[in-house]
């Protein structure tokens, strides 16, 4: 990270624990008492010895900028009990910066930044444009290939039918996956695994599995023909067949205000996605910070709801303007204390009826609403609308994968029968909330 580095907080340094045991026990060791030569530089490292079973303390060091962390204890767990409590203990400001850091540390960090240092002068290197081209071609025939063997599958498989699926099982959709992945198209082999998913998942599943065949469909054809397509949407194609897209767009640097965060697993469980909305207090634009965290990892970023921060977001091209990463932060300011404006439900359609034009493929577009008045289903537990307040029109709500039907309570408590401002992602299938602010105190509380 360039810049000043912000200062985490004891929440974000909890979220980073790999599991609830290791936040438990990393909890317990953010004490001074289990510490003994702790220090802290300004670029950004902090170390110190933890007294462990044995004669020996644990020698632990984290270089913050990543975080990245180095322990002598025998963990496989990264990062292990000892960095969360040393990382809990400065958070909490029990660490006191400056000095020189003792050599176990310092090697590492020595090292850290010799490779560092190494992979930015091969950044710099001169780029063989023509060998690039050529292998940018290779890989697009590759996926060509790979997206006219769908084509075939799904024309077989519609001529066939879709009512034996239930029966036949994830494991044909998971070689088609597999396939898609020889083909170098992971955005096609991710489609395929949810596809596999839908069979026998819920009444309703032959009607959600014709859209997403639709959709698979229309990707195919688009990529087939991708050099006809204007820029913007070749770029989107490009972005969901899983080619790399450059970082290199449009740099907005504002007050960003963390609307939601949280965590989905892809099919496989291999992989987990961490999806941050950001929005600009100036430019009054969203953001989606995408951040991911292999097995047995969490993703590393880590902003509570409700923080500000100062920072320059980078805007991916071919993604509805929305995918960006986090470049420059020089700060954390105090959050404002109100929401953002909020919009109307019809409003809210048409603009995602408007982001569909540049990304069809878009499940769902960020909105704030308010004022809108929850209401629950005649059942209480499904059915839910949020009502715009003078009561013209109303959005049907959905939970995302894993969505807590508590959140929803929690909204209407919070609400008590009058209006309140929402955030959440506005989809074909309804709005899911994310969350809200408390119509009085004007605090934002997450939903999930």
């Amino acid at each position: 990270m360039n810049g000043q580095r912000v200062r985490r907080t004891v929440e974000e340094v909890r979220e980073l624990a790999p599991d609830e045991a290791s936040r438990t026990a990393g909890n317990r060791l953010a004490g001074a008492a289990s510490w003994t030569q702790t220090g802290g530089s300004a670029s950004g490292a902090v170390w110190g010895l933890c007294k462990g079973s044995g004669r020996t303390p644990y020698r632990t060091v984290v270089d913050l900028s990543g975080p990245a962390y180095r322990c002598s204890c025998p963990s496989r767990k990264f990062p292990c009990k000892h960095a969360l409590g040393l990382l809990l203990l400065w958070a909490d400001g029990g660490v006191e910066e400056g000095g020189g850091a003792p050599d176990w540390a310092g090697e590492w960090l020595a090292d850290r930044a010799a490779r560092a240092e190494r992979a930015a002068v091969g950044q710099a290197a001169p780029v063989d444009e023509e060998a690039a081209r050529r292998r940018a071609e290779r890989r697009a025939e590759r996926v060509t290939a790979g997206a006219v063997e769908l084509e075939r599958r799904l024309t077989d498989l519609l001529r066939s039918g879709i009512a034996g699926q239930e029966r036949t099982g994830y494991a044909g959709w998971e070689e088609t996956a597999a396939r898609m992945v020889d083909a170098q198209a992971p955005g096609l082999a991710a489609r395929v695994r949810e596809l596999g998913t839908i069979p026998g998942c819920g009444p309703g599943w032959p009607a959600r599995m014709l859209e997403e065949f639709a959709l698979l469909h229309l990707l195919d054809r688009a990529w087939l023909g991708v050099s006809g397509l204007p820029e913007p949407l070749a770029a989107t194609v490009r972005s969901r067949v899983g080619l790399p897209t450059p970082a290199a767009g449009e740099t907005v640097r504002d007050h960003w205000l963390v609307l939601a965060q949280y965590d989905s697993v892809s099919p496989d469980g291999r992989l987990t996605t961490r999806r941050t909305w950001l929005w600009g207090s100036a430019s009054g634009r969203p953001a989606l910070v995408l951040d991911f965290g292999p097995p047995g990892r969490p993703p590393s970023l880590a902003l509570p709801v409700g923080l500000v921060l100062e920072a320059e977001a980078r805007f991916r091209p071919g993604s509805a303007g929305l995918r960006a990463d986090l470049g420059d932060r020089t700060a954390a300011v105090a959050p404002t204390g109100g929401a953002p404006a909020g919009v109307a439900t019809a409003e809210a359609l048409a603009a995602y009826g408007t982001a569909l034009r540049a990304d069809p493929w878009l499940e769902s577009w960020p909105v704030v609403l308010g004022p809108v008045v929850p209401i629950p289903g005649e059942s209480g537990d499904g059915g839910w609308q949020l009502a715009d307040a003078e009561g013209s029109s109303a959005l049907p709500v959905t939970l995302s994968d894993g969505g807590a039907r508590a959140g929803l309570w929690r909204l209407a408590a919070l609400s008590g029968g009058g209006p309140v401002t929402v955030f959440g992602e506005c989809g074909h299938r309804g709005f899911t909330p994310l969350t809200a602010w408390h119509p009085r105190t004007a605090e934002v509380i997450a939903l999930g």
